[in-house]
């Protein structure tokens, strides 16, 4: 087959396309769903709790958020990849995934907990961390979702999510209602992983497969666990560097002022589903392209690419220019000094969005290695600048330490000569290259029949 006469247009009318597009769908509408509730629920708690409470709590969840990563073994999309490949073979692998991952939590829990006590945490500090903690074992329950995903049937892991984050979101407003204390805040953050871990078991049975039927193999786990330590490890370092700013702001500041930073920064974050959704739906779709045809699967990357960073750039723009209205609008004046944290951490998402979607192409390359890499000197630099510039800067320099480390991690793919040409993918993609291509040719057409 001649490559240069491969068709890589989208063919919106083909079965596949309408396929992977009621996939995106289905996920689209949950994480819009439970973007809005979080976003509402999310303002709504912070203004009750107060800075320094807000801040207290997300102190807790990102100091456990350290060590969680480690629960799940790196496998999410490795699990993927494998069901794809050997569907026959779904019983040995979510047995086999399913128990390393309760192993793994299990692991986690123990080191979350000593790490606090051998940090001296304050008594009600180790409790809250400890009980945020303790649900790290109820994820191991979403190998289902890896399932339903590798089949490219995202309703059900959409009911079973919707379900246990309205029932979570619910339980957070009455607490308001009924002027609760703190600790039931960080409570109900561990009952959500519990509701979603029975969610899954629903939906998993109700479509006739049965947890009794999955096999543990210990030549599969060996194999598994090769392919996902550098993934492990690059789940650590992601955690680190994406939540060792807000331990380091209280370490050096104090609790309110994580209040201030984590306001921004759960405004930011909350576009993160976005890419996510986007890329692990489209993912099967690359991994079959990568069978078919070498051009076919550079240009479905090329088109993650584009649509992503689109996407990203056109959020940042706006609330750069917002972002003092924002704040005051959503959280009161109280929370002023997010302002400014939220205008440098929104650009941020630019790499992080492209991040995810050049994640996938590693993944399917097996460079798992080199992800790790990139992440850890992600990690290092945000460490270290952020050691220099929030003693000095405050919650800016930690903003801003965000933006240059999530820019370095991702960029840095072009570094080896076998992922140069992703490095250009994605340039191209933040200069809208493509973009611009297509509308001048689109105007010379339309001058054309004119």
């Amino acid at each position: 087959m001649n490559e240069d006469k491969i068709n890589t247009k989208i063919n919106f009318g083909s079965e596949t396309f309408k396929k992977y597009f009621a996939n995106t769908s289905w996920m689209f509408a949950e994480k819009i769903f439970k973007s809005l509730v979080a976003f509402f629920v999310g303002i709504y708690v912070a203004r009750y709790l107060g800075p320094g409470q807000f801040g207290l709590l997300n102190y807790a969840i990102s100091f456990a958020g350290l060590f969680t990563s480690f629960a799940n073994l790196g496998m999410d999309s490795i699990v993927v990849r494998e069901l794809v490949k050997s569907p026959e073979k779904s019983d040995e692998i979510l047995g086999t995934v399913f128990r390393l991952r309760v192993i793994g939590s299990l692991v986690t829990i123990s080191l979350v907990s000593i790490t606090a006590f051998l940090t001296k945490e304050p008594t009600f500090n180790l409790l809250l961390i400890v009980i945020i903690s303790s649900a790290t074992v109820f994820q191991s329950f979403a190998i289902v979702e890896q399932f339903f995903q590798s089949k490219v049937q995202a309703k059900y892991n959409v009911i079973a999510q919707s379900s246990s984050f309205f029932i979570a979101s619910i339980l957070k407003i009455l607490l308001v209602i009924f002027n609760q204390p703190l600790i039931y805040f960080a409570v109900v953050q561990s009952l959500e992983m519990v509701f979603l871990a029975v969610g899954y078991y629903f939906v998993y049975t109700k479509n006739g497969f049965s947890f009794s039927q999955w096999k543990f193999t210990k030549h599969l786990a060996k194999s598994l666990l090769k392919d996902s330590w550098p993934l492990v490890l690059s789940g650590v370092v992601i955690a680190i560097y994406m939540k060792i700013d807000q331990v380091m702001i209280k370490y050096f500041m104090s609790v309110k002022d994580v209040g201030y930073y984590a306001a921004a920064v759960k405004l930011c974050e909350a576009w993160y589903f976005v890419p996510m959704a986007v890329s692990t739906s489209v993912f099967p779709a690359i991994v079959n392209a990568k069978k078919t045809n070498e051009k076919l699967y550079l240009n479905r990357l090329q088109k993650l690419y584009d649509f992503l960073a689109a996407i990203a750039i056109a959020i940042a723009i706006p609330v750069t220019l917002l972002s003092d209205f924002i704040i005051n609008l959503l959280f009161g004046p109280v929370y002023q000094p997010a302002a400014t944290v939220l205008t440098i951490y929104i650009w941020a998402g630019v790499a992080t969005f492209l991040g995810v979607a050049s994640s996938q192409y590693l993944i399917s390359e097996n460079l798992t290695k080199l992800a790790f890499y990139r992440t850890l000197i992600g990690m290092i630099v945000n460490v270290i600048m952020n050691l220099i510039l929030i003693p000095k800067y405050g919650i800016n320099g930690a903003a801003i330490v965000t933006l240059v480390s999530y820019s370095l991690a991702t960029f840095s793919i072009g570094f080896t000569k076998k992922t140069a040409n992703q490095f250009k993918m994605m340039l191209k993609s933040i200069l809208f290259v493509n973009i611009i291509k297509e509308v001048l040719k689109n105007g010379v057409n339309i001058k054309t029949k004119d």
